[in-house]
């Protein structure tokens, strides 16, 4: 089974970045605008506990909507979340959030277990291709999150 990780030092502390990450609605700021992502279910959309169901809409690849539909499984407050796909475009979708307080900041962590459909043919066809826009995803959430969480002209040594 294909495991995608990353791991991202955020200018934040641990309340802000925790406060950002666990709030659903800010999954439409972090994700490529092209994906045309939008939270269909529940609206108003509510903060983050464990058993929240998450429907939306998503175009991850060619433009073409997609239904997807998350679970947050578990929550520790200011620690970790995981999500589970319950129905979208992967046979599996186990995404686990861990977030650590230090010294520079927040190291945010991902680790991403999935698996695509159709088995052998499907890992043989688009394992490059999911592996790499997964990656695009990341790298562009990443650039938001430096855009959004930067150092304060004040917070800068100099």
């Amino acid at each position: 089974m294909p495991v995608f990780q990353t791991t991202q030092l955020v200018n934040a502390s641990l309340q802000d970045c925790w406060d950002f990450f666990s709030s659903p609605s800010n999954l439409s700021v972090i994700t490529p605008p092209e994906m045309n992502f939008l939270i269909t279910f529940p609206d108003p959309i509510p903060g983050m506990y464990q058993g929240l169901v998450i429907r939306y809409t998503v175009s991850p690849l060619m433009r073409i909507p997609l239904e997807w539909i998350t679970e947050i499984t578990q929550v520790k407050e200011y620690e970790y979340f995981v999500d589970n796909q319950l129905k979208g475009p992967f046979k599996l979708w186990h995404h686990q959030h861990f977030f650590r307080e230090t010294p520079e900041g927040v190291e945010m962590r991902d680790i991403v277990n999935y698996e695509l459909p159709l088995g052998k043919l499907g890992g043989l066809f688009g394992s490059r291709i999911v592996r790499k826009r997964i990656q695009g995803i990341f790298d562009f959430r990443k650039s938001v999150i430096e855009k959004r969480f930067k150092p304060k002209l004040s917070d800068l040594k100099e």
